[in-house]
């Protein structure tokens, strides 16, 4: 092509689509500037809302992604760019990828939601995935729980969030519940002082709501007792160990009958 044909083909095409070109590059330096001013007053404003650490640099991307993404494509549709083959590129790699990470998406998405909703909290006693122990990280992906005998459990957060979730100390006190069976010779009222007197002996036991004491159940074999008080979460395990074992002390130092066998039964 001679310089005079390709000034002329030159000339035409710039004036046909030279503006849009213009308004394009004014669009994009416009945007950019938007998006930069938005970028410093969202991380401003998630810091006031006391968004959790570890989702700030997320929700920040994901938000200024999203606007670039939505500014280019833009920019392209002022300039009349053709977008149906990137459009099939991209939807096509957004499927396999997808598709090959599911799974990491889940625990992802799980993970964002335990962050935001907080259904436990760094420090707290969680029972889940038939783990029990103390939580020492929340990650995006994963749940990091110590047990009480020491192991460290890694817990993918989408199996997690989908489970049930215990969480033992969210609340200040916890009941004790436990029961013991003794057969029919004994006396009932006995019985009942002989345990009342061992639980006024406890500081740790709450008495609003007031200790519970009684016959449970009458059954063939037995009597079956249960004993229920409350106490703050922090003394739970450490009373109803020692409570049980003066209540067993106690009837047997007033004579009175135990069973050779199912003595005492863990409280459901």
């Amino acid at each position: 092509m001679k310089p005079e044909e390709f000034y002329h083909q030159f000339h035409l095409w710039l004036v046909e689509n030279g503006q849009n070109y213009v308004f394009g590059i004014i669009v994009f330096i416009i945007g950019y500037l938007i998006i930069r001013f938005v970028k410093m007053r969202l991380r401003a404003r998630m810091a006031r809302n006391s968004v959790h650490s570890a989702l700030r640099p997320f929700f920040q991307s994901l938000t200024i992604i999203g606007m670039y993404v939505l500014l280019i494509l833009t920019v392209f549709r002022i300039i009349n760019f053709e977008l149906t083959f990137l459009s099939v590129i991209v939807g096509s790699f957004g499927v396999a990828a997808g598709l090959a990470l599911s799974g990491t998406f889940q625990n992802f998405a799980g993970g964002v939601l335990i962050l935001m909703l907080k259904p436990f909290n760094i420090g707290d006693d969680i029972v889940a995935q038939g783990q029990e122990g103390e939580v020492k990280s929340i990650q995006l992906f994963y749940t990091v729980v110590m047990t009480y005998d020491n192991r460290q459990v890694i817990i993918p957060n989408g199996k997690l969030f989908n489970e049930v979730i215990v969480n033992i100390n969210r609340e200040q006190k916890r009941r004790i519940d436990f029961e013991l069976k003794l057969g029919y010779i004994v006396e009932v009222d006995q019985v009942k002082e002989i345990i009342e007197k061992g639980i006024k002996t406890f500081p740790a036991i709450i008495h609003k709501p007031a200790p519970l004491v009684g016959v449970i159940a009458l059954e063939l074999d037995g009597i079956r007792f249960t004993v229920r008080v409350w106490v703050n979460t922090k003394d739970y395990l450490n009373t109803k160990i020692k409570l049980q074992e003066k209540i067993v002390k106690d009837l047997r130092e007033a004579d009175v009958k135990l069973p050779t066998h199912h003595l005492m039964l863990p409280g459901t």
